[in-house]
């Protein structure tokens, strides 16, 4: 019996919850498969784009994977800061920047649909 989206969309986000590094469509695939072996890519990625849509969940474009949204950003921008190397992702709000993201966007008349700012570097435990 296949499950409502809602329920589906519940699930892939438990799992991103369970984890504490970016998973791929895929690791979650894999993952979800050890109670669902039948489980196919397309139900994850629509679960993933829905919650992504929702701003439940955030993709990282540069690593093409996902981690679930830790703040609530209703009219704001997530800052995600991404270490290289140990992979953590720590969600920071970037609310001051949503108007000067704006107004660069305004510059060229581009109508942004959501801000997403990714920050790559090294977290303070891999500084030290």
């Amino acid at each position: 019996m296949r499950k409502q989206a809602a329920v589906r969309q519940s699930d892939v986000l438990s799992v991103l919850n369970g984890h504490d590094k970016p998973m791929t469509a895929y690791a979650i695939l894999d993952q979800m498969k050890l109670g669902e072996p039948d489980l196919a890519a397309p139900t994850v990625y629509r679960a993933l784009t829905a919650l992504t849509d929702q701003g439940r969940a955030h993709k990282l474009e540069s690593i093409k994977a996902f981690v679930p949204c830790r703040c609530n950003h209703n009219a704001a921008v997530p800052v995600l800061e991404i270490c290289e190397d140990c992979g953590t992702v720590e969600e920071h709000d970037g609310t001051r920047l949503l108007a000067e993201l704006s107004a660069i966007s305004a510059q060229s008349s581009f109508n942004a649909t959501r801000h997403i700012v990714e920050v790559h570097g090294r977290c303070r435990g891999c500084t030290s």
